[in-house]
């Protein structure tokens, strides 16, 4: 598997992380000799290691950012922290989205445990109707949304979408199981429609700002021309 390189200096690479790609795996994980890594993908395409700066969920595609060395992972990683970053995300829900919306709801952190503070900002790109029948409905809604993440918590954006009675397309743990069907068996369509689409900023070493963006997968394209959607990535 050959990743899509969308910026790489003496400093940082960017590249494009495909659904269902872990990235990386655990310390003791039982999977590292049966699916190999983002990490092992870069470390076999580009013969050395480099250092992620931030996660996305296995089934989330998109634009991840990484060190080429482990000095440089704190400058990288205070962009984060400061929020001198911008994320964009894209995904589809189902059901009509409000045009716009913060949703500032709490959600658990890493050990499950404590709810910690996180905000999203939506936006509305799109919306349809399908004369397709999906129970309890003879039709059915879906919408293209914008997401920003204030905060960067597990699962913010999958569990915030389903909060607010419009969860993702093709989210086995948040989503809905009747939708998520009628997408595989209508448009054999079955990884989850969520993808980092860009990010934004000044880069720590350079002083450049850089605005970067990662292209859509098959599913989105396919997604985008059946139902006349403008890719909002063009």
């Amino acid at each position: 598997m050959s990743l899509e390189i969308i910026y790489q200096d003496n400093y940082c690479l960017l590249v494009t992380k495909p659904n269902n790609v872990l990235v990386h795996h655990a310390h003791h994980s039982r999977n590292k000799i049966d699916e190999v890594s983002l990490i092992q993908l870069i470390e076999n395409q580009f013969g050395k290691r480099y250092y992620p700066i931030h996660r996305l969920d296995r089934k989330t595609s998109g634009i991840i950012l990484l060190a080429s060395k482990r000095e440089y992972v704190a400058s990288f990683q205070a962009l984060f922290t400061n929020n001198e970053i911008q994320k964009i995300y894209y995904g589809v829900v189902r059901g009509f989205s409000q045009e716009h919306l913060i949703i500032d709801s709490p959600v658990k952190g890493r050990d499950a445990l404590v709810y910690k503070d996180a905000e999203t900002q939506l936006k509305l790109l799109d919306k349809i109707i399908l004369e397709i029948p999906v129970k309890p409905y003879k039709s059915s809604r879906y919408s293209l949304v914008e997401l920003k993440p204030k905060t960067g918590r597990m699962h913010q954006l999958r569990i915030h979408m389903n909060k607010v009675s419009t969860p993702l397309i093709n989210d086995a743990k948040y989503g809905d199981k009747n939708h998520d069907l009628m997408y595989a068996e209508q448009f054999g369509w079955r990884n989850l429609f969520l993808h980092a689409g860009s990010l934004e900023f000044i880069h720590p070493f350079t002083n450049q700002k850089l605005t970067l963006k990662s292209s859509f997968s098959e599913d989105w394209i396919q997604l985008f021309q059946k139902f006349s959607w403008k890719n909002p990535l063009k």
